[in-house]
């Protein structure tokens, strides 16, 4: 087995070692269209908390394992004792003991800090409010497929400065592309994770942001957990909607990515989101991937198939 490492930031992974799981995970999206069986995870088994709610998530890390001829068990917060006041610690030690790897979907990204400190196995982050790094993978190893590496492009951010948009701004980082971050006032990224990366800079005007860009990604105005925020949020957004301007704004090879699920007429236009410059299908695709890469770094020491 290889040496114990997590997934909980993009920063979890060299920029090497980041470009490489990429590349990979292409080769495994071609082994799996070739029909090519390649089971490195059989009899290994990836315990799945879900404090939040999923669709791609759940259904890309379960393919995965299937792919891989592990097996996955899907615990919601109905169905461990994290939801009853157990200490995530515990927790931690517990499936640890049971499981080959555990991947966790909840709100803290303290949470899962906390649960990889006492984990024997790998933890993935399979989403917090500070980081998506999952969804990450799927987004540059679209566009990888689509228009070549990211180096040197220019991405732009339309939206709330949320855990997509911080995982955007690690990606600049390491892989070397300019990040513009189009938000309102009041909304901006958390200034350290920021500060971090220096090709990344907040431009208020969508327009101006979208200027010349190789990508556009955008995201829902409220999040799980922020529905309560909908009247406002709707209102502090409401020019920041990806429409056909903003994308006229772009380079005319420009592509358009959304983490799913999108509400048409809100952060993006149908015309924009169904349209030619669409890229949120593969996207979604790649989360299965993506993720199967993952698991392979994390689990298998070498390579096959």
């Amino acid at each position: 087995m290889s040496t114990l490492r997590h997934f909980l930031t993009l920063a979890d992974l060299t920029p090497a070692e980041l470009r490489g799981l990429l590349d990979r995970a292409v080769e495994l999206k071609d082994l799996h269209r070739r029909g090519r069986h390649y089971e490195p995870l059989r009899g290994r088994v990836l315990a799945m908390i879900f404090e939040k709610s999923s669709t791609r998530t759940r259904v890309s890390f379960e393919a995965a394992m299937a792919h891989f001829g592990g097996h996955a068990i899907f615990l919601s917060h109905r169905d461990t004792q994290l939801g009853r006041g157990e200490p995530v610690e515990d927790s931690a030690r517990v499936l640890s003991g049971m499981a080959d790897v555990v991947t966790i979907r909840t709100y803290g990204h303290d949470t899962v800090e906390r649960f990889a400190a006492y984990s024997r196995v790998p933890v993935i982050n399979a989403l917090t409010d500070l980081h998506h790094p999952c969804q990450l993978l799927a987004d540059l190893q679209t566009f990888r497929e689509l228009r070549g590496p990211l180096q040197g492009r220019t991405v732009t951010w339309v939206g709330d400065g949320n855990n997509m948009c911080h995982s955007y701004i690690e990606a600049s980082r390491m892989l070397d592309f300019d990040l513009r971050i189009a938000c309102p006032e009041g909304y901006e990224p958390d200034a350290d994770i920021l500060a971090s990366a220096p090709r990344a800079t907040i431009v208020r005007d969508p327009r101006e942001a979208a200027s010349g860009a190789d990508l556009v990604v955008t995201d829902v105005w409220a999040s799980m957990g922020q529905e309560s925020e909908q009247g406002d949020r709707v209102g502090a957004f409401a020019d920041y909607q990806v429409n056909s301007e903003v994308m006229a704004a772009a380079d005319p090879q420009a592509l358009f990515m959304h983490c799913l699920p999108a509400h048409r007429g809100e952060e993006v236009t149908a015309e924009v989101i169904d349209g030619p410059r669409s890229a949120v299908w593969e996207e979604a695709e790649n989360r299965l991937h993506a993720q199967k890469a993952l698991l392979e770094r994390l689990l298998v020491s070498d390579h096959e198939g």
